[in-house]
């Protein structure tokens, strides 16, 4: 099969962070975003990778480039008008003999996706939400048969939110659905939607059902972005810390190996990068991204740009790359 993942947002609603990276390389718990969605596929069969790329798509070829990956390529979406039209961009790289997978490269989620290497029918993944509103969503029947997709519905058909990956096998299909799409101006919300060119696939008699997956792991805004960095923490093994002789660290954490800890407490819920310096500081609930210092400092619920620097401060931070905050003076 082959995987399509869409990565060109940018990612507003984490600022100051989405400054100076995509979404999809910031760092949550040892690794990047788009390094656990990768990770999720692993166990499949998989030909080609597709990287829609668009805002500051540079950083997404070189992340790619450094992780050497054989079957890779990306797609520049230059001027973005929704997901319809970025999958529409990959269709001169499909077949229609071999099925597509595709995943949104900003959410993260716990599902196990190895049936699909048996998978027959086209198959979408979704949650149950409080309020469908926000999402595209998906109405079943009695036996979760898909009879019909509404994006971002205002009035109530189904709280079975659609909840970014989608399992194409009927590609000649989706192929006409999206041409159709782009070539009749067929826009939702001044977009083109993945939602309405599936829904036209399901108009034309494809067949789709509805598979659950374990938890969604929300990382739009820094709140959500720190309770997910705390449950990936959650379920990793714990690191051997025993080189920090000077300082307790509180798990679950993730701390990179040449991070230098001294005279500190850190944890719980932590996730340290590379070239990190801490001293004398107590930290909490946080990410702190590569070669950032913090001295003499009590820090919780933060989030800490690359190459930055705190001293004496009390309380929480969210700082983009190159900040420094001294003694509580920005």
């Amino acid at each position: 099969m082959k995987v399509i993942l869409p990565v060109a947002g940018t990612g507003t609603r984490l600022r100051p962070f989405t400054l100076s990276l995509p979404k999809c390389l910031l760092p949550i718990a040892g690794r990047t975003l788009i390094d656990h969605i990768i990770a999720s596929y692993d166990s499949l069969p998989v030909s080609e990778q597709i990287f829609i790329t668009g805002y500051k798509g540079e950083l997404v070829e070189d992340f790619i480039k450094q992780r050497s990956f054989q079957n890779a390529r990306t797609v520049r979406q230059c001027n973005p008008q929704g997901l319809g039209e970025a999958i529409s961009l990959c269709l001169p790289f499909l077949t229609n003999d071999e099925p597509v997978l595709i995943i949104l490269g900003d959410t993260l989620f716990d599902a196990d996706l190895s049936f699909l290497k048996t998978e027959k029918e086209n198959v979408l993944m979704t949650r149950e939400v409080e309020d469908p509103r926000r999402f595209g969503v998906a109405v079943t029947d009695s036996s979760g048969r898909i009879t019909k997709l509404v994006e971002k519905p205002q009035i109530f058909v189904s709280n079975e939110a659609l909840v970014g990956i989608y399992y194409i096998t009927d590609v000649a299909l989706l192929r006409s659905s999206l041409e159709k799409l782009i070539r009749e101006d067929i826009r939702t919300r001044n977009e083109y939607q993945l939602t309405d060119a599936l829904q036209m696939m399901v108009e034309s008699g494809a067949k789709f059902r509805t598979a659950p997956i374990r938890s969604w792991l929300d990382c739009g805004t820094a709140e959500s972005f720190l309770k997910t960095n705390a449950k990936i923490l959650s379920g990793l093994e714990p690191q051997d810390v025993s080189r920090f002789k000077d300082s307790t660290i509180i798990p679950p954490c993730h701390i990179a190996e040449t991070a230098v800890i001294r005279n500190s407490l850190v944890g719980p819920n932590v996730s340290v990068g590379p070239e990190v310096v801490i001293e004398n500081s107590k930290i909490a609930d946080s990410v702190i991204s590569e070669h950032t210092t913090l001295v003499d400092s009590e820090i919780s619920h933060s989030i800490f740009g690359g190459d930055s620097e705190v001293k004496g401060f009390k309380g929480s931070l969210l700082l983009g790359d190159h900040s420094k905050v001294i003694s509580g003076v920005l």
